[in-house]
């Protein structure tokens, strides 16, 4: 008889760009996500963001929106969060 194999959750340490920028609703769709990181309107660390860049906790978004732009502290990576938590995930560089 074959056992069954149990699924061990671990941590996450580090996520896509895209799919960090959705999950934590600084983005609201992953599409949009990768296409303004396509387009160059988000950086991370200073440098321009691809969508499948794997970013940590410690790492600095900058966001373009138009002609403002917005830069965020990552202060924890999980895979799907509350929407009452999102925000708990970044914190607004000043």
């Amino acid at each position: 008889m074959a056992k069954k194999t149990e699924e061990v959750k671990t941590a996450t340490t580090e996520m896509r760009l895209d799919k960090f920028l959705k999950v934590s609703r600084i983005i609201k769709r992953r599409s949009v996500a990768n296409d303004a990181c396509d387009s160059e309107h988000v950086s991370v660390n200073g440098k321009p963001g691809k969508p499948g860049l794997k970013i940590k906790v410690g790492d600095k978004l900058t966001v373009r929106y138009g002609a403002n732009e917005t830069t965020y502290e990552v202060t924890s990576i999980s895979e799907s969060v509350r929407k009452e938590q999102a925000a708990e995930m970044y914190r607004i560089v000043p």
